[in-house]
């Protein structure tokens, strides 16, 4: 019983890390375009008129169209792939989800 509570800690623990990791890398890798809420709504954003990652639009989209768009980049917008890893941009997959309208 004590183990199975040390491994859930330790679970729970490791799912805090990557989720501060995804909050992280988007900061460092999304948000001078798509803003700390995911709208678009910086200058940069504004000026590539940015769809809010929030929207239905976006939201829509599986998971595969949204990891393609940023291993590999979408009009004016660069690819990642051989920037990050690809547990990285599915993390990032994760993140655009949260910003989905509740």
């Amino acid at each position: 019983m004590k183990r199975i509570a040390v491994l859930l800690t330790f679970a729970a623990l490791t799912f805090a890390v990557r989720g501060d990791d995804a909050a992280a890398l988007y900061t460092a890798k999304c948000k001078m375009c798509h803003g700390a809420n995911g709208a678009g709504d910086t200058p940069m954003g504004k000026k590539l008129a940015l769809k809010a990652l929030g929207s239905a639009e976006v939201q829509k989209k599986n998971d595969a169209d949204l990891v393609k768009v940023i291993a590999k980049g979408s009009g004016k917008m660069p690819g990642f792939a051989s920037k990050i890893s690809d547990e990285q941009i599915k993390q990032l997959v994760a993140v655009i989800r949260g910003f989905a309208k509740k």
